[in-house]
């Protein structure tokens, strides 16, 4: 009956009555050789590693997340990322203590999102994760277009000095790796790093959940 009031539908390929279907998990799960070291356009001068294509049962969690409103797919992306970081600390990419800062979002796209995925996936990812520390150090200043549809060269100049360092992280925090949902051009991991290191911060990766 209540499937009837409010239709139940799995996130990743629209199956009824689950949230999350099984295929769709197998989809998402994290292999033993992921995430793969990918080359964004833009270069942000550290290694960028992605768990996987932006598309199929991975890309429609992220936009049911980011633009449906859909909380109850955090935690499969989390799973993910959570994954995604375990392999990067026992292949020695990044080395713990270790700061996880978000990527950036909007100040107005969080609030009609009602908060900023990427900064609740990593929370969820890094759940009792001994030596782990989420830090929403950035943000991105006013006039920031929405970068769907623009080219590369566009994403870099809509972005360029538009993100800003809003909670100062510690240098004895170790190592930090800028988290993001998904990687294009690689434009705004590149902005972030900047600022992160500018700023003192070691930053030695970017993590994306997606790669398009």
């Amino acid at each position: 009956m209540l499937d009837l009031v409010l239709p139940l539908e799995c996130g990743g390929c629209g199956a009824r009555s689950t949230r999350w279907c099984d295929t769709c998990a197998r989809d998402l799960a994290v292999r033993p050789d992921e995430p793969h070291l990918i080359s964004p356009r833009v270069d942000p001068g550290v290694p960028v590693f992605s768990l996987g294509r932006y598309a199929g049962a991975r890309r429609e969690a992220i936009v049911a997340v980011k633009e449906h409103g859909r909380a109850d797919l955090v935690g499969p992306l989390a799973v993910a990322l959570r994954a995604g970081l375990a392999h990067l600390l026992g292949w020695g990419v990044v080395a713990s203590p270790l700061t996880v800062v978000p990527a950036p979002t909007r100040r107005w796209a969080a609030r009609r999102r009602g908060g900023d995925p990427v900064a609740r996936v990593a929370v969820a990812a890094t759940a009792g994760c001994r030596g782990i520390n989420v830090v929403q150090a950035l943000r991105t200043r006013a006039l920031v277009a929405d970068s769907v549809g623009l080219s590369s060269s566009d994403r870099q100049r809509n972005i360029a000095g538009r993100v800003k360092l809003v909670c100062p992280i510690r240098g004895e925090t170790g190592d930090a790796v800028v988290i993001d949902d998904v990687v294009t051009t690689g434009a705004t991991a590149c902005e972030s790093v900047h600022v992160l290191q500018s700023a003192g911060v070691a930053v030695v990766a970017v993590l994306a959940i997606a790669n398009a």
